[in-house]
């Protein structure tokens, strides 16, 4: 059973990704697409380098995906006033109307994937998910 733990969550988050890509198809968007935009409006990192660091992909992968973003406005680049090398992100309004267009298909992804799973069952996922998820960033 724990040899299967990894290729388990692996292929859940894979599932999930293509649903929501599925789902989402209709507004322009991809999961990653969508991931950095959640990261953003979180107040994540703001420097393009560091976005791709904290999003485990290759600053090309991310620099192209940023273009797309500053293409549909929804993404805003600028040199960093600290280090010209490097640019700093931030969000325009248009996404806040996105956000309100796909959230709730957001929410029906998660309602789908949690369907058959009591309140008690749901809660427990999550936390244990969340301990399994800390238990391998400690080992870092």
């Amino acid at each position: 059973m724990t040899a299967a733990l990894g290729f388990l969550l692996n292929d859940t988050a894979r599932l999930f990704r293509r649903e929501f890509g599925t789902r989402a198809k209709q507004f322009g968007i991809t999961a990653l697409q969508w991931r950095l935009l959640m990261q953003l409006r979180r107040g994540g990192a703001e420097r393009q380098s560091e976005l791709a660091d904290l999003m485990e992909v290759e600053p090309i992968t991310l620099s192209r995906m940023v273009d797309r973003l500053v293409d549909a406005g929804l993404i805003v680049r600028r040199r960093d006033p600290v280090d010209r090398r490097a640019w700093r992100l931030s969000l325009t309004e248009r996404v806040d109307m996105l956000v309100a267009d796909v959230q709730p298909l957001v929410d029906g992804l998660h309602a789908d994937a949690m369907s058959g799973l009591s309140p008690g069952e749901r809660d427990r996922l999550y936390h244990l998910l969340s301990r399994v998820r800390t238990n391998i960033a400690d080992t870092r």
